[in-house]
């Protein structure tokens, strides 16, 4: 025998290579085995789920972040979508340091038995991805593209998990809103999926509605995300980059303190350390909703209300809002004995798609109740596109192109007009230069602009 190899020889004596052809594995890539339902769902159970459903990728729920996933893994044949319950006490008590610690300690635990679950099927040789339950961790593209890579809620309702209350959250049928969603992306056909829920389990009891100190949850079914967004995630990712932005321009640490407060510094080095504190979330603690909950709200409504909400309703703490906003005005007439604290939303526009989009976002319905405007918006420069946003009856609608007649015309240089938001660029300036041009009269820009708050 040469004492000189092939390369191919040396690679087809490999101790690893040997013994894979030894055991008979399957090639990489080969068709999986279809994975039988109810073998699936005790595996998950048997994992630390509360509950879990299967949907497909191809189902209409998806359609949104169909895409997206696939990006992230596209592998992705089938979903699990799994909640883990939280201990209801915890969540309903006013002192929001035990509602925070359920939060962060259940998103955990559904972080890990996600990856339990994945673990057990690679055992099984099948390919699975568990992406991040809480906390979004794709930020190469923040503020202006998508930073996570799965949106939880339409999986969970796709694979009949649940459906959306008026509050924006996931209802389960049993558990109801005290739940923490993850989902797990899988290179596998299922037997058999879920279907949606026949029924919502929301009981449109509108507590959530009196119990939100932002006024973020309308009766009517609207959601004023800039509120809940501003004051329940204080200390998430626009609330600390505000305050980022506080430090930087205070004089000095006295200065600081008087903008700040000293409570509030303690509070962002707790959040730091131990995880990003949520200021609220009271719309999940009074929830009545689900089998395992409705009993206490049933047999007993007006005890219900002086246990559970009153105590949320009363309590004296700070309420974070953007000055002229629907949720400013809000807070004083509602909740008087709240301290409001002034602060920017942290929602940052730095194109103009983030700008198109984010309308809907930041739009301020109480702002815009007599108004019924047109705009046309025309953008050129390093970013082109044009727009029509319309506002009526205090809602807001953005449509692609250039619909109808409007009552304002702006044609503007795409970076001069985010400058401009970003109170970087003054208007005189912009328009005496002519980066920004309009068609009608400026008082429309003004009230345009009162509708939506930064």
């Amino acid at each position: 025998m040469s004492d000189t190899l092939t390369k191919e020889t040396k690679h087809s004596l490999h101790p690893s290579i040997q013994r894979y052809l030894a055991n008979g594995r399957r090639e990489e890539g080969a068709a999986q085995t279809l994975l039988q339902a109810d073998h699936l769902l005790q595996l998950c159970l048997e994992a630390g789920a509360s509950d879990a459903g299967f949907a497909q990728i191809t189902s209409p729920h998806l359609d949104g972040q169909r895409q997206k996933i696939l990006q992230a893994y596209p592998r992705t044949k089938s979903l699990i979508s799994f909640v883990c319950r939280m201990n209801t006490e915890n969540v309903r008590n006013p002192a929001r340091s035990a509602a925070n610690l359920e939060f962060h300690s259940t998103t955990d635990e559904t972080n890990h038995v996600a990856r339990k679950i994945v673990a057990t099927l690679a055992k099984q040789g099948v390919r699975a991805v568990n992406p991040a339950s809480g906390f979004p961790m794709e930020m190469e593209g923040y503020p202006d593209k998508q930073i996570w890579l799965v949106a939880h809620k339409p999986v969970a309702v796709a694979a009949g998990m649940g459906k959306m209350g008026i509050h924006r959250n996931v209802i389960h049928p049993k558990f109801g809103s005290f739940i923490i969603l993850g989902t797990i992306l899988l290179d596998a056909e299922i037997s058999a999926y879920n279907t949606t829920l026949d029924y919502n389990p929301c009981l449109s009891c509108k507590l959530c509605v009196a119990a939100c100190p932002v006024g973020a949850i309308h009766a009517d079914g609207y959601f004023n995300f800039s509120a809940c967004y501003t004051h329940n995630y204080r200390e998430f990712m626009g609330g600390f980059s505000d305050f980022v932005g506080q430090i930087a321009d205070s004089k000095n640490a006295e200065d600081l303190n008087k903008k700040v407060g000293l409570n509030q510094i303690a509070s962002f080095w707790q959040s730091l350390s131990f995880g990003a504190n949520y200021k609220a979330a009271y719309c999940l603690a009074v929830c009545p909703a689900g089998d395992d909950i409705i009993g206490q709200y049933l047999s007993a409504k007006a005890d219900f209300l002086e246990e559970i909400v009153r105590p949320l309703q009363r309590k004296e703490e700070t309420v974070y809002v953007v000055p002229k906003s629907d949720a400013e005005e809000y807070v004083a007439k509602r909740f008087p004995h709240k301290k409001i604290q002034y602060v920017r939303s942290g929602l940052n526009v730095t194109t103009i798609s983030g700008f198109l989009r984010g309308m809907s976002i930041i739009f301020q319905p109480g702002k815009a109740a007599n108004l019924n405007k047109r705009y046309h918006f025309i953008f050129y420069g390093q970013e082109s596109a044009e727009a029509t946003v319309i506002i009526k009856d205090g809602r807001v609608k953005v449509l692609p192109g250039i619909q109808g007649d409007a009552d304002l015309s702006i044609k503007a240089d795409s970076r001069t007009w985010i400058k401009f938001l970003n109170n970087r660029n003054h208007l005189v300036a912009a328009l005496i230069t002519g980066k920004i041009k309009l068609k009608g009269s400026p008082a429309h820009l003004v009230s345009f602009g009162n509708c939506f708050v930064s």
